[in-house]
């Protein structure tokens, strides 16, 4: 393809190659960062009539196809040996990894590393998951050409569990834009809840480290207050089992859709995050963008994330978060006072910025 008008090929940038093995994964946090990256890219790389490949495993799709990024796909195995039998043989330009590991047989690549929860945080996933990653992540601090993570707290835990100076980690964050593609109105929770009265939402997982069990024993308190405590969404496997509790008021969803998000965050009292360690925590500015106060816990990264746009609380005081939930349940001024600065606060976390950042990178290798 020709250059474009006015301007001379070194002005295009490099080739680039990008491991595209997360399109088989279950959307988290680290899937859902991957897919906004390469969706941003896409539009940016078309913007410079410029192209890229997307690197596949067998049986996996990009969804939505991006129009400037070229599919490769490959036969043979999946998962973690795919991507280090399969993909350095595949790839013709320098590679971007956004899910954590890479093959650790290419060095002309970028690593975006999300967190060291499998370190801090063990007890959060199986044995198997662990190894797999402490194995990888050391080998891939010492080859790949750039590390990233996504808040500058995770920089400073990668830095000291891997040796990696955190002035030579890029931040590089998650956004919030795709939240606006979500519609309430075509979520049948209104229909599902009718009649709830005020209600907390708790995103549930099974990690040990994402603390849920703490909210959820605060159930009978906040029952006494008039308010719900709904939860929504799932576990992987890779996840460790937590004590289950239960209380009359407790709305257990499972698997929600992005539509049903949306419409939780719009009609919740506010988010309760009360995570003990986060690479970024993406709920937060999902939160932000539309409207939800938030409570969140005062350790990790959140008070990077949140700033002065959330109630913080220590994550293992259950009398700071019951004051929490009773000032938001009592004070609409508050409440107001939260959503604004929320809207204002998710303005610093763009995904077309976050995409550029990694095609500025991309060009320097």
């Amino acid at each position: 393809m020709a250059p474009a008008r006015g301007l001379d090929r070194s002005a295009m940038g490099k080739p680039l190659a990008i491991n595209g093995r997360f399109y088989g994964q279950p959307i988290t946090g680290v899937q859902r960062y991957a897919r906004e990256i390469i969706l941003e890219m896409d539009a940016l790389l078309g913007a410079q009539e410029r192209r890229g490949s997307l690197i596949l495993p067998d049986g996996t799709t990009a969804e939505p196809p991006p129009s400037s990024l070229d599919p490769v796909r490959t036969g043979g195995v999946s998962g973690h040996l795919w991507e280090q039998t399969i993909l350095p043989f595949r790839r013709k330009a320098a590679l971007l990894n956004l899910c954590n590991t890479g093959p650790v047989a290419v060095r002309r690549q970028i690593v975006c590393m999300h967190d060291t929860n499998v370190f801090d945080e063990p007890g959060s996933y199986s044995l198997a998951f662990r190894l797999v990653y402490r194995i990888l992540m050391p080998i891939l601090a010492r080859r790949a050409a750039v590390i990233t993570s996504v808040s500058q707290a995770s920089a400073e835990r990668l830095s000291h569990h891997l040796g990696i100076p955190a002035g030579r980690i890029p931040v590089v964050p998650n956004g919030h834009e795709h939240s606006f593609r979500w519609n309430a109105a075509a979520s049948d929770l209104g229909t599902r809840l009718q009649g709830i009265r005020p209600f907390v939402l708790l995103l549930g997982s099974q990690a040990k480290h994402k603390n849920a069990a703490f909210v959820l024993r605060q159930a009978f308190a906040l029952d006494a207050m008039g308010v719900d405590l709904v939860v929504a969404g799932g576990s992987a496997q890779i996840f460790s089992q937590m004590q289950a509790v239960d209380a009359p008021n407790i709305h257990r969803l499972g698997y929600v859709t992005d539509d049903d998000l949306a419409w939780l965050y719009t009609h919740a009292l506010c988010l309760a995050f009360p995570s003990l360690s986060e690479g970024f925590g993406i709920p937060l500015v999902e939160a932000m963008a539309l409207g939800c106060p938030i409570v969140s816990s005062d350790r990790s990264c959140l008070p990077e994330i949140c700033g002065y746009a959330a109630l913080l609380a220590d994550p293992s005081d259950e009398a700071a978060w019951i004051t929490c939930f009773r000032r938001l349940a009592s004070q609409s001024a508050l409440r107001e006072d939260l959503r604004a600065r929320g809207h204002e606060r998710v303005k610093r976390f763009s995904w077309r910025a976050s995409a550029k950042t990694y095609l500025d990178l991309l060009n320097g290798l």
